[in-house]
């Protein structure tokens, strides 16, 4: 009796493992090869920055979708994204190198803080604490317990005063940590960006003023002297377009940096120094931003 069993449960084993090895076969679905070789030539960070959850799914899409790009990686530049282009024959753009730029000013405007936080270190807490308001008179400032830091796969920012840092040498521009802010602070334009607003305030002129020594008190005048129509209120903000005033040129002369009396628009220098180029006021201090700085956001 016990033979019989043991012979009754190996033929079935065997038929089902004959079934299952079968059918593997049958509804196979082939892999394209190319969609490994798209996946080695990622750099694996799995930002997002693409749009995908993570490089495998992009390999999958860049692959299978003509509509897809091959030039989507921000983390791995245009050397990658002409490795991709190559394995997809895909045309690849120009890419515009990105970076992270921070748009508070806190310390050098000297805001107050409401009340010391004692709870866990995450800005997600601290924002919504007195119905949204948070830990500093400012409500739009950076609240500076590093969200964006733990999110950023490359080791690209960093505290320091209470402030969140962009180290530009190690930025690649991906947007992970711009989704981590609760307040929106962080933001990515252009490497090459002439001007950016160094201020996420949505208040109006007499409220910042009392609050912030460098905040953004929407007079407006920069809205007024850009020729380029590159400057305008966004979700109420001072916004520049990047790719306007990049594309109307220098013959403006920076003219909504030169009419900024709080020094809120900050512009490139041209002539770089010791740590290369960065982004400055018509009037000190710096903020170096610049890929060629190798000095991180101040």
């Amino acid at each position: 009796m016990v033979t019989v069993s043991i012979l009754v449960l190996f033929t079935l084993g065997f038929v089902a493992a004959a079934l299952l090895g079968i059918s593997s076969k049958i509804l196979a679905v082939e892999e394209d090869p190319r969609v490994e070789a798209v996946v080695e030539v990622l750099p694996g960070a799995n930002c997002g920055g693409c749009g995908f959850a993570g490089c495998e799914n992009y390999a999958q899409a860049v692959v299978s979708d003509p509509d897809v790009p091959a030039g989507l990686c921000v983390a791995g530049g245009e050397e990658t994204s002409i490795k991709v282009g190559n394995l997809t024959g895909k045309i690849v753009a120009a890419m515009e190198p990105q970076i992270s730029f921070r748009r508070c000013e806190k310390i050098e405007g000297k805001v107050a803080v409401r009340f010391e936080y004692q709870g866990m270190p995450s800005c997600a807490a601290a924002a919504l604490l007195g119905s949204g308001q948070g830990t500093d008179q400012c409500a739009y400032s950076c609240l500076g317990h590093g969200d964006c830091i733990k999110v950023c796969p490359f080791d690209a920012l960093y505290l320091r005063n209470g402030l969140v840092r962009v180290d530009p040498s190690r930025c690649t521009g991906c947007g992970v940590c711009t989704r981590a802010c609760p307040r929106n602070i962080l933001e990515v334009i252009p490497r090459r960006a002439r001007v950016m607003v160094c201020c996420s305030t949505c208040d109006k002129g007499k409220k910042v003023m009392e609050i912030c020594e460098a905040g953004c008190i929407q007079c407006l005048k920069c809205k007024r002297k850009c020729p380029a129509g590159a400057v305008s209120v966004v979700d109420g903000h001072v916004h520049i377009d990047q790719q306007l005033c990049l594309g109307y040129g220098e013959e403006c002369g920076m003219a909504c940096a030169e009419a900024c009396d709080r020094r809120i628009l900050r512009r490139l220098v041209s002539t770089p120094d010791a740590d290369g180029d960065r982004f400055t006021a018509p009037h000190p201090p710096a903020i170096p931003v610049n890929a060629a700085s190798t000095e991180p956001q101040a």
